[in-house]
């Protein structure tokens, strides 16, 4: 790949954009077709293993030792994906879990990369610091407090309320989990397009005491510890902690300086112990402060009002305005498990978080003080949840009470003396989600078995804002209070759903499990928190979604090999879009609303396979067609034949190959990465300037370990072809003319050594 500049291609654009059903990349046809596939592959496959020996089976109580090893941390992994201890390959639904090991050899940093490794995922960092994520077409893009994120994202099962706060750093992880789909009759809100787990590392028995550095280009300085402690025969304790620091990958013309550092300092401590030979406790608190010099900054797509021409290098940017963006999370949690007997367990987990965001934005991305935009963001949240766990011989489920609390209150507004339009605004809102919930499954024989599932949600909102305007001369900060108020809203509404699941499971054999489900997803509905009327806000619907899927897990060759393949059809109800326009006068104005309804089927396909006792080889491919069925945008004209999905590539797909070689007393793991992602619509209005054609990645690495594995040098590298590749934006060309884009990290490398005992 060529290492300079490459914008997205505008011009190759199909001549068609809005073919037909017929000519869709997985249409109803092909959708039945695949899924007689699945159906004919199982049932051949199933007399395959059959005639197998039984020393090469997988035995239904566990993996065989060679399953153990495939991918060293993929498939024998234990998740708790149906808040229980499972292996993977006997959930029956969606789900990919990347392990510590594979995490480490790929050098992840953040959540941002796992997003290869999951088919039909999109997840990235937005324009401030908020985790946007999307699931098979289904999340949000927006990133103020108002708008609830369409995936959760949990650690050790508390969910993060906002999308700031929730972008987070790899650190001490034990597994990732994503679940794909609405999880409703499970977890515990806004879970209607998946959830993403991070699951942190428990205090244990077995001392351990690991320490971590590493460097790289872009003065990336990183250093990481964990220990943990055994206190008796009861208790133990664990304590992780990083400090994190880059330069920013941009440089600011404006300052001579970088351009969207990162400063991070982080920690974790939990405790964890048996009150009696029943009772197991787990305290933990974590923090998280990121204090960089300057925000990130937006290159120009288009000439901004006219003055300024666009960016030649999206790494080389203009701001006046991108002094701050502090952010910094504090989290608290208490989870008590009691087994009452030996089929029923109780669980109870408390949890506190509070997060304080405060950020300038450049975005009119020039030197002038045009469009700059000012956050100050104060959240906090209160959550219980009760699970009862019951695993008898034919029946076993969960069934809870979640209750959740949050408040958030919100400082923003537009800084632009320049064009004499300095506003400052409060959200203030308070935000309450009750809920029951239930999923058992019953086994009608060792091979048949059903699941069925509800979950009762009940919301509520009180919602207030005051917005003022400034005269041009007025400094910042902006001093509230002082101006003029032209916005006063005081209103509140609730919202309530009934979501069932229902699902069929057979085991064609002990290492084939097949699938069919369906799923009703459920999102808030809530309040425009950029409204300037009463009228403006009016309360939006909440989002629904039903979604069907039918899926295979196999495992083959005395274990070592996996194929794991879903087909799903989601259909989408009451979209909160939002959207940046021009108002009845041709000013700026931004809008969230029930715009739209959509329809999205295809398939995910995941492969681990262990050639040789050297050679491992996963792959991930996701194959997604989606469009809106409506969209009724400004004026109240249906404009769904103009839109795509945000975020809803066609094809998503995934090669890592990794050799192990012995050397001297220890190894040699060599492990790469080639990536490819179709062509992407960032925003909602579906711009071809900031659309992002299909593009590939190249990742690397190299790592010894010593035989003991007390020692690890590795040396990781990233986007080595140095892809220039649109991730995020703002279209604000109906109002004020120009369109700005965010683009994803260049070409990173360093080397981490890390010892451990």
């Amino acid at each position: 790949m060529s290492p300079g500049i490459e914008f997205p291609n505008r011009d190759d654009a199909p001549s068609d954009r809005h073919a037909a059903r017929d000519q869709k990349i997985v249409s109803a046809s092909t959708l039945a077709w695949i899924v007689s596939c699945i159906w004919t592959f199982a049932h051949y496959a199933a007399q395959a293993q059959q005639a197998e020996s039984p020393a090469a089976n997988v035995n239904q109580a566990g993996a065989t030792q060679a399953e153990d090893t495939v991918a060293e941390d993929m498939q024998a992994i234990v998740v708790t994906a149906r808040r229980r201890d499972e292996r993977l390959q006997d959930v029956p639904s969606a789900v990919t879990a990347i392990g510590a090991q594979a995490l480490e050899r790929g050098g992840a940093n953040n959540l941002a990369d796992i997003e290869s490794a999951v088919p039909n995922l999109s997840l990235h960092v937005g324009d401030a610091k908020n985790a946007v994520v999307y699931l098979r077409g289904v999340g949000q893009v927006d990133s103020l407090a108002f708008a609830d994120p369409g995936v959760g994202i949990y650690i050790d099962d508390v969910y993060l309320g906002r999308a700031q706060g929730s972008f987070l750093d790899v650190i001490d992880a034990q597994r990732i989990e994503v679940l794909r789909g609405p999880q409703g009759t499970l977890y515990g809100r806004n879970t209607i397009g998946g959830a993403v787990k991070f699951v942190t590392n428990a205090p244990s028995s077995s001392p351990e005491l690991r320490l971590e550095a590493t460097g790289g280009n872009h003065s990336r300085r990183e250093i990481k510890a964990v220990g943990n402690l055994p206190i008796g025969d009861r208790w133990a304790a664990r304590v992780s902690a990083a400090k994190i620091e880059r330069d920013g990958y941009a440089e600011n013309s404006v300052t001579g300086r970088d351009d969207g550092d990162q400063d991070t300092f982080a920690w974790r401590a939990a405790i964890r112990g048996s009150l009696s030979d029943a009772i197991d406790l787990v305290i933990a608190v974590d923090q998280s402060k990121n204090s960089p010099r300057t925000s990130r900054t937006p290159a120009r797509m288009t000439p901004v009002f006219g003055v300024v021409p666009p960016n030649t290098d999206p790494f080389r940017v203009d701001a006046d305005f991108a002094g701050r963006d502090d952010l910094d999370v504090l989290g608290a949690s208490a989870t008590l498990t009691w087994e009452l007997n030996d089929q029923l367990t109780l669980k109870s987990i408390t949890a506190y978080r509070e997060m304080q965001y405060d950020t300038e934005l450049d975005l009119d991305a020039t030197a002038l003080a045009f469009f700059g935009v000012y956050v100050n963001e104060d959240q906090d949240q209160r959550s219980q949840e009760l699970q009862l766990s019951f695993d008898g011989e034919r029946v076993d489920g969960v069934a809870g009470l979640y209750w959740f609390r949050e408040t958030d209150f919100t400082i923003s507004g537009l800084f632009g003396p320049a064009i004499q339009l300095i506003t400052g605004s409060v959200n203030d809102q308070v935000n309450r989600s009750y809920a029951g919930y239930g999923q058992f499954t019953w086994k009608f024989n060792d091979r048949l078995s059903s699941t069925l599932g509800i979950r009762y949600t009940k919301e509520e909102k009180d919602f207030r804002r005051t917005q003022e305007f400034f005269a041009p001369t007025t400094p910042f900060p902006v001093p509230l209070g002082s101006g003029l108020q032209i916005t006063s809203i005081d209103t509140d509404g609730d919202w309530s759903s009934v979501s069932p699941r229902a699902g069929l499971e057979y085991k064609f054999s002990d290492s084939m499990l097949g699938y069919v489900s369906a799923s009703r997803g459920f999102k808030s509905g809530g309040f425009d928190g950029r409204s300037n009327t009463a009228a403006q806000a009016a309360p939006y619907d909440p989002e629904t979604l039903w979604a069907y899927e039918v899926g295979l897990k196999s495992t083959f060759a005395g274990g070592r090999t996996t194929l794991n393949v879903a087909a799903f059809y989601n259909d989408y109800k009451n979209l909160q879009l939002s959207s940046f326009v021009a108002d009845q006068n041709g000013n700026f104005a931004a809008l969230f609303t029930n715009a739209g309804a959509a329809t999205m089927q295809g398939v995910d396909i995941e492969l681990n396979a262990r050639l040789t006792d050297q050679f491992t080889l996963s792959a991930a491919v996701g194959l997604l067609d989606s469009e809106y069925d409506k969209y009724i945008g400004p004026g109240g004209q249906d404009i769904s034949g103009q839109r795509k999905l945000v975020n809803a590539p066609k094809v998503t797909a995934r090669l890592s190959p990794t050799f192990v070689v012995p050397i001297g007393e220890g190894r040699l793991t060599f492990g790469s990465d080639i990536s490819y992602r179709s062509k992407t619509y960032p925003v909602v209005s579906s711009s071809e300037v900031l659309a992002q054609n299909g593009f590939t990645l190249f990742n690397a690495s190299i790592g010894w370990e010593s035989a003991a594995g007390n020692w690890r040098v590795a040396a990781v590298g990233k986007n080595l072809g140095d892809k220039r590749y649109v991730t995020h934006g703002f279209d604000l060309s109906d109002s004020l003319g120009y369109q700005l884009g965010y683009f994803g990290d260049p070409r990173t490398y360093g080397l981490t050594v890390r010892w451990q005992y």
